[in-house]
């Protein structure tokens, strides 16, 4: 299978460069997973599509102010340096911009506080560094680093906390999990009154998020690996749900990653810790999720790749070029989907979609479109039920 299989032409103007002002408030694309029958939606409305006995797995990690910026002793220039993963204790690994200046023993000077020495290069270009600091590294990191948002973002971001989840706890990662970022305190609280349980499980965010798929095979790509914790706690919240019926929706590839990875190694879930390098694509026999609540991807990415294994490519390709059309904002602050096999009872069809509330869908933050035009539905016009 080839990566440009998995490419899609995206206007870059749909590319979010801020969430919207109320998390709740992004759409929402309900995708059935069997039959690729849509309904636009916003996400307030999630639990519509969800019933009493139904579990959401979510990811706890926090995000690290990750990036810092510094230079060599005496000179006039900027390095970027963006922490991926701690090896032991002070001894990071980093991806180091400009990289081909950074050899080994090279001294970075961050602020009057904080330093660190190149290492080590490993094979992708990565460094490892040796940071050496007065003082508390975590209060250190708060004065001198900022949020690693991605490169797609160029806007400023105005509050860190945007860009963490609102049940964020285990300081470790470099990117957020950001399916989860549209949860509010209050929209988890009214899940749970009405029986949609809510489990947690740690995966840390690392480089595989900022590293294109380069070879054309798919097979080829040297997947990153990532640290995950899976609890006991949550290990038998999913047996519990399996075995009254319901449904584990994972929240974001992440939460995705974790569970697959332990189903996959031991034939089924039980606790377990450690280092998860599961690459997912087309072929792939899922084992523990039934469903997925996720953002829109970028094109050729191992994340998209994942979500084609669950739904078929060729189905989240037409879903995609759906959303392009009537302008969803796309990846990390863009808008989300859910993707399950569906047993509502509210309007879908698998052509253009069916959109619920035509008022809330054009808010503030989204283009109008036509939708006569494109050939979509409104509730209420005789589609599907």
């Amino acid at each position: 299978m080839k990566t440009s299989d998995f490419n899609y032409t995206l206007d870059p103007s749909l590319i979010a460069q801020h969430p919207t002002p109320n998390r709740e408030d992004c759409r929402l694309l309900v995708l059935d997973k069997d039959t690729g029958e849509m309904t636009h939606d916003q996400f307030y409305h999630l639990k519509d599509y969800l019933k009493p006995g139904d579990l959401l797995i979510v990811n706890d990690t926090r995000v690290i102010p990750a990036r810092l910026y510094g230079h060599r002793e005496g000179r006039e220039e900027r390095i970027e340096t963006l922490l991926l993963k701690r090896i032991r204790d002070d001894r990071w690994e980093c991806l180091v911009k400009p990289g081909k200046k950074m050899k080994i023993d090279t001294e970075i000077v961050y602020s009057a506080e904080l330093r660190a020495q190149v290492v080590d290069i490993l094979d992708g270009g990565q460094r490892v560094l040796d940071f050496s600091y007065e003082g508390v590294w975590e209060e250190i990191l708060d004065r001198v680093g900022s949020m690693p948002t991605p490169p797609y973002i160029t806007e400023e971001l105005q509050n860190p906390d945007d860009y963490q989840t609102v049940y964020a706890k285990v300081d470790g990662s470099a990117a957020a999990p950001t399916a989860g970022l549209h949860f509010t305190e209050a929209m988890l609280e009214d899940l749970e009154r009405s029986g949609i349980a809510i489990g947690k499980l740690t995966l840390h965010v690392g480089l595989g998020t900022f590293r294109p798929v380069s070879e054309e095979n798919i097979e080829e790509h040297p997947m990153h690996a990532e640290f995950y914790i899976l609890p006991q706690e949550t290990v038998d919240l999913i047996e519990r749900t399996k075995a009254a019926g319901g449904r584990v929706i994972s929240v974001g590839t992440t939460s995705t990653r974790t569970l697959e990875t332990v189903a996959q190694k031991f034939g089924h879930l039980e606790a377990d810790s450690g280092w998860t390098d599961i690459f997912i694509y087309p072929g792939y026999t899922y084992r523990a999720i039934d469903g997925i609540i996720t953002n829109f991807h970028l094109p050729e990415s191992t994340l998209i790749m994942m979500i084609a294994a669950l739904v078929g490519r060729e189905r989240i390709l037409h879903a995609y070029e759906v959303a392009n059309r009537l302008r969803y904002r796309f990846f990390s602050f863009g808008d989300a989907m859910l993707i399950l096999k569906r047993d509502d009872a509210i309007s879908r069809n698998a052509d253009q979609g069916v959109v619920r509330d035509v008022q809330a869908f054009f808010d503030g933050e989204h283009d109008p479109v036509d939708l006569q035009a494109l050939g979509v539905s409104t509730e209420g016009d005789g589609c599907a039920q």
